[in-house]
Formats: structure tokens, C-alpha cells, sequence
């Protein structure tokens, strides 16, 4: 069992997420702290399921009432806690990468606040450009500008 996020890290899920609601397009919702079935054993099997700091699905996949699947996630947001950066940073991003998940992102909250933008590259599981700081845009999977330094 993972021991409660600080409250720094609260703030900062908070402030990611204000910034993404406001820039999602309408057919789109930002979620905080939400199970996500990673859909990575047989149907009928017992399930496997994350809970991500903040994701990212198309508004038609919280209709339908149950719990969220990796196959409606568009992007899943880790922020990185003194104790989960091995488990954000690989572990994670092999789950994710595994349950197709074409969209991780991954902030770390140490100066200077980082984003890294992961983004699925076939077979090769996740491909990322690097960390940024200071601010973040992109126009995949949709357009979103987020200012990393609000958010501590």
C-alpha cells in the first residue's frame, strides 16, 4: 500500500488539472484520482488497475457509469513523489505503454518542475523528446499549453 500523497503534490494535481480542463476540447474531461482498469488480463480474469494522478478520456467513456478502461485513456498524468520515481518513471510507463495507452505524462515536482511527454511508438513502447521545464505545449492529442511553474 502507497502511502498518502503530501500535500504538495495535491496543490500540484490540482493546478495541472484547472490548466487541462480549461484547454480540453468539450468532448474531452480531465479526471483526478480515478481507477483505470489497464485491461491487461483476460476478460473474466481479475483485474489490474492503476490509479493515475490525473487522466485524460473522451467524455462518452465516464457515460456509461463503470470503471474506467485503458482503452478510453487518451493521457494518463503521474506526478512524480520523492519515493515513486522508479515506479512513475519505469515501471508505470511499462504498464501504460503495455495497456496502449498512447498518451504518459510524467511531472516531476523537484526544481526545476519537469514534464516529460511520453507518446506510444509501435512496438517500441514510449518515446519521449526529454524533459521540459517552464512551460509545456503540444498539439498531440489535442492542444493544451500548461504552466509547469504554478504548480508548486
Amino acid at each position: 500500500m502507497s502511502p498518502s500523497p503530501s500535500p504538495l503534490h495535491m496543490i500540484a494535481s490540482g493546478e495541472l488539472f484547472i490548466q487541462l480542463r480549461d484547454q480540453l476540447p468539450r468532448d474531452l474531461v480531465a479526471i483526478q484520482d480515478v481507477d483505470l482498469d489497464l485491461e491487461l488480463v483476460p476478460h473474466g480474469d481479475p483485474g489490474f488497475s492503476r490509479r493515475p494522478d490525473l487522466l485524460v478520456v473522451p467524455r462518452a467513456a465516464v457515460a456509461h457509469g463503470g470503471m474506467l478502461r485503458a482503452s478510453d485513456a487518451l493521457v494518463v498524468v503521474e506526478i512524480v513523489s520523492p519515493g515513486s520515481k522508479r515506479m512513475d518513471r519505469i515501471v508505470k510507463r511499462g504498464e501504460y505503454a503495455d495497456a496502449g495507452i498512447p498518451h504518459y505524462w510524467i511531472v516531476d515536482l523537484a526544481e526545476p518542475v519537469s514534464l516529460v511527454a511520453c507518446h506510444l511508438a509501435g512496438g517500441f513502447g514510449y518515446q519521449d523528446p526529454g524533459d521540459v521545464t517552464g512551460v509545456f505545449t503540444t498539439d498531440v492529442p489535442f492542444p493544451v499549453r500548461l504552466d509547469l511553474d504554478v504548480l508548486v
